[in-house]
């Protein structure tokens, strides 16, 4: 089966890269947000189970930092990323299966490791334009509330 996309191909680069939970159910909310409400199209994506969780010093996430840290590296060279963002969301299964956290721990702990993975990307990456969200579920809406990291 051939395929063909409705969308031009766009060589100019945003310099963006977002870093974000590869759960389904937000792709594309996560896409729409970062497209049209931080007006990043074109974004680099870097999506994993758990997104930043594995930036934050995770035991459980150890094998997924270094390749994390390579991309975004890669990244920095290859297409002058400037900026990153991160996205942690509501319900994460990553957060709930593989770090054990009972869901009234779930969101402190994301929030944690929004703040814990953007010193770390500051100081292993070099990038210093790190904005936070995190995604939650209001009356069956995906809301983005901007996470402050000093």
């Amino acid at each position: 089966m051939n395929y063909q996309s409705p969308y031009e191909y766009e060589k100019a680069r945003i310099h963006a890269a977002a870093v974000y939970c590869s759960d389904g159910r937000v792709g594309a909310h996560f896409d729409d947000f970062l497209t049209n409400g931080l007006k990043l199209p074109r974004y680099d994506r870097v999506a994993l189970p758990g997104g930043c969780a594995c930036l934050a010093g995770h035991t459980e996430a150890h094998l997924e930092e270094q390749g994390v840290v390579d991309e975004l590296k890669f990244l920095v060279d290859a297409h002058g990323l400037k900026r990153v963002v991160l996205i942690a969301h509501e319900g994460c299964a990553f957060y709930a299966e593989r770090l054990h956290l009972p869901g009234a721990l779930l969101e402190a702990q994301q929030r944690i490791d929004l703040a814990k993975s953007t010193l770390f990307i500051r100081r292993v990456v070099g990038i210093e334009r790190v904005d936070c969200f995190y995604a939650a579920l209001r009356d069956k809406v995906i809301t983005f509330e901007p996470v402050e990291v000093k």
